[in-house]
């Protein structure tokens, strides 16, 4: 139990998006907490806005029954940034001060974040302040430094992965172009892990700037052979015009105005986040909680759960903060994609 007998009190958050597996996350730290370790464990509600607010409650191990499979949080969560200055509120300059102040009211001895780099940058500046802070990653965007995966990706996966199953038969029926958009902010993981599970022809990625006159030839040459329709994925993050609110839209009528052949966009959104997480988050969410709360148990704090080369592990959260992982552009992924015909628009 570390350098004190005394059994500890933890707080946790979720914070930023929600994201398939957060329960399976609170789970997994709340039962060992619990279990393991005999500590208290608090749930914090909305993400660091509950603490600001001060808006808790203890949470038994009951209440951490049957949530394994439930989407979303029920702890709720928001994407309050305690330390970010618009300049128009003049009461922002007191939110880490209640932070602090409300951490030591609710006699917390460690207080575990469950989000994504902006949950992560905030938790690594609360350590700075002086709280004991443990990260646990999530997104489905994939794009947290310092760990290989994060859970809520694979579920993202998945649910994107089908969404591109169900866009042959129709695209193939009608002998069409279909552009799918898929989420990961300025990350390409969720469409280049999609793309590949589903087949695209043309995968699109915010790292690998591509040439509208590629992807245009590239189009015209499949219907120069006699092939039906195109499978376009597009990731949300990739640079369009200024003024285009979609990747996917822009693209689209671009294609159709190019190419003259006909074309159709789906834009999936926030259904891949939403929903039952995959037995593969469970399980990396259980493990990442269990881990967290072995971190409190050791006293070693200001630190980020982590799934490196296989191994579940930990990094320091001032190495985690501010940075973002992305895809390379000789990624194992990319080039075997290329080496199949898949094209990047370069």
């Amino acid at each position: 139990m570390g350098k004190n007998s005394k059994p500890k009190r933890i707080g946790i958050l979720t914070a930023g998006g929600d994201c398939p597996g957060i329960n399976a996350a609170i789970r997994g730290v709340g039962k060992t907490a619990i279990v393991k370790y005999g500590m208290t464990v608090i749930g914090i509600s909305d993400g660091y806005a509950g603490l600001i607010n001060k808006e808790y409650r203890e949470l038994t191990e009951s209440d951490l029954s049957g949530i394994l499979t439930l989407g979303g949080t029920i702890l709720g969560t928001s994407r309050e940034k305690p330390f970010k200055r618009s300049g128009k509120k003049k009461d922002e300059t007191r939110k880490p001060l209640l932070i602090k102040e409300h951490y030591e009211q609710m006699a917390l001895d460690c207080l575990v974040c469950i989000g994504g780099n902006g949950t992560m940058k905030t938790a690594h500046m609360l350590s700075e302040e002086g709280l004991n802070v443990v990260g646990i990653p999530k997104t489905i965007d994939n794009d947290i430094w310092g760990t290989d995966i994060t859970f809520g990706f694979d579920s993202a996966v998945n649910i994107a992965t089908e969404a591109i199953d169900r866009l042959h038969s129709t695209a193939n029926s009608h002998k069409r172009i279909m552009v799918i958009e898929i989420m990961g902010h300025n990350a390409g993981w969720l469409a280049l892990y999609s793309g590949m599970a589903g087949g695209g022809d043309v995968i699109l990625i915010p790292e690998i700037p591509h040439d509208e006159k590629v992807v245009m030839e590239y189009l015209r040459k499949r219907a120069d052979n006699n092939k039906p329709y195109t499978i376009v994925v597009v990731a949300e993050g990739i640079k369009v015009p200024e003024g285009e609110n979609s990747a996917g839209r822009y693209l689209a009528k671009r294609i159709q105005e190019e190419t003259g052949l006909e074309t159709r966009e789906t834009v999936l959104g926030y259904i891949q986040r939403g929903g039952t997480p995959s037995p593969m988050d469970r399980v990396l969410a259980s493990r990442f909680g269990a881990a967290g709360a072995t971190l409190i148990a050791k006293e070693e704090y200001g630190r980020m759960v982590a799934h490196r080369d296989g191994q579940i592990t930990s990094v320091k959260l001032s190495e985690v903060a501010g940075k973002t992982k992305l895809v390379k552009p000789d990624d194992p992924m990319v080039k075997q994609a290329r080496e199949m015909g898949t094209s990047f628009g370069i």
